[in-house]
């Protein structure tokens, strides 16, 4: 009996293939006769051999000098984003930047598992990756370019991401995983409602929580998946009696609550029916969350941290019904879902996968555990800024600053990881 790792680099049994480093999951028993080695490029550099190990590099230092620009523009008048202002760029960046890389990493290296087809490695790899760094540059400095023309190169890598994911799955006939698909291509049209919105009116906070519930609906989808999964094995392994509940109709409920509540949180923002429904969405997602055990993972931090994780999209819809019902700010509920739930679930994913597609042991380091623990505290002191004006600028500040350690570390800790062979 061999083994096989899943999209978070997770172990799983599989009998029959002989032995590769780090082989996908075969999709069928036709795919399965032969193993589908993880990194193709082989003769290349390490970091273009698998999609994770750039985008998820790249994520975190983005993640780093983003914040530190953010930051250094609220204390120090530094002036970034060009025409685009300060908090538009801020904004863009974290949802466009920083989270589209992250899903990249995961997508290019969940794909493979889904439809046994072989991954993006090497030159194609690359030239996704200068498709990106090119956005980044050009919103970094959009009046070189002209906003406009800027936009265009921003708005180029979402849907050439949309368009590798398609058509992989429907080459693979992964026709069950098509969703994925219609989130990038949705995350594709948000980019573009962004810039236009910013053209327009000048600010684009409709196009941004547009953008923040689509994410929050493919973490609910994904992190459906990978939760359970990861929690059942490391329990199951432990001689747990207590495991997570399987999948069911209550899960499908929960996730179409969720998408009307980032719904009416867009299109019906601050009414009684929008904040209704949020918090019903709140209430089914806390539900869904308590059925995986969760506070049975204590001892493994880099399983526990999913769960914190998930835990903020129920809280960040509790939130987002008190916003539209005025006993919480706008910016408030917003920040609980995108450097909570976005911020941490997207690091989490980043964390494990980098161990696992490696071929490292699956556990937190202390440095992984404390880097944990600052985005944590980015994530609750963040929303506490518009509750406490008289320590705004100082509590965005210690978010900020909180934020910046978390990913110091992840990017001194896993830098050298993503950029180097695999340890077996």
């Amino acid at each position: 009996m061999l083994a096989v790792k899943d999209a978070g680099g997770e172990v799983l049994p599989y009998a029959g293939m002989q032995h590769a480093p780090d082989i996908a999951r075969p999709a069928s028993a036709k795919t399965a006769r032969t193993p589908i080695p993880r990194g193709i490029a082989r003769d290349g550099p390490p970091l273009l051999s698998y999609g994770f190990r750039p985008f998820f590099l790249l994520a975190g230092l983005l993640a780093l000098v983003a914040m530190a620009g953010w930051i250094g523009a609220l204390a120090l008048g530094w002036e970034v984003g060009g025409s685009y202002g300060a908090l538009n760029w801020h904004a863009h960046e974290m949802l466009f930047g920083y989270a589209s890389a992250a899903l990249a990493g995961f997508m290019l290296t969940a794909i493979p598992n889904w439809t046994g087809r072989l991954p993006v490695s090497g030159t194609p790899l690359l030239a996704l990756v200068l498709v990106w760094i090119a956005g980044r540059l050009a919103m970094a400095v959009p009046d070189v370019l002209g906003p406009v023309p800027s936009a265009v190169v921003d708005g180029a890598f979402l849907p050439v991401m949309a368009a590798i994911a398609g058509r992989e799955i429907v080459a693979g006939r992964n026709w069950k995983n098509l969703k994925i698909l219609g989130g990038l291509t949705a995350l594709s049209l948000a980019n573009a409602a962004f810039h236009v919105s910013v053209f327009v009116g000048g600010e684009a906070l409709a196009a941004s929580r547009a953008t923040v519930g689509i994410y929050i609906v493919l973490i609910a989808l994904v992190g459906g998946r990978i939760v359970p999964s990861f929690t059942r094995n490391w329990l199951a392994k432990a001689g747990s009696a207590a495991l997570p509940r399987p999948y069911s109709h209550f899960d499908t409920v929960a996730i179409v609550g969720l998408a009307a509540a980032c719904a009416s949180w867009v299109v019906a923002g601050e009414s009684a029916a929008a904040a209704v429904v949020a918090l019903v969405a709140a209430g089914l997602n806390a539900v869904r969350l308590w059925r995986w055990v969760g506070w049975r993972t204590t001892e493994e931090p880099l399983l526990l941290v999913l769960h914190v994780g998930y835990a903020f999209i129920p809280i960040g819809m509790l939130c987002v019904a008190l916003s539209e019902l005025g006993f919480v700010s706008a910016p408030s509920a917003l920040h609980v879902l995108t450097v909570g739930a976005i911020g941490v679930m997207t690091f989490a994913v980043m964390t494990r996968a980098s161990l696992g597609h490696t071929g490292r042991s699956l556990t937190a380091s202390l440095s992984t555990s404390i880097a944990y623990l600052a985005l944590i505290v980015a994530a609750v002191v963040r929303p506490f800024a518009e509750l406490l004006p008289e320590a705004y600028h100082l509590l965005l500040e210690l978010a900020g600053g909180a934020w910046i350690v978390a990913f110091a570390l992840f990017v001194i800790e896993y830098g050298p990881i993503l950029s180097r062979r695999s340890a077996r």
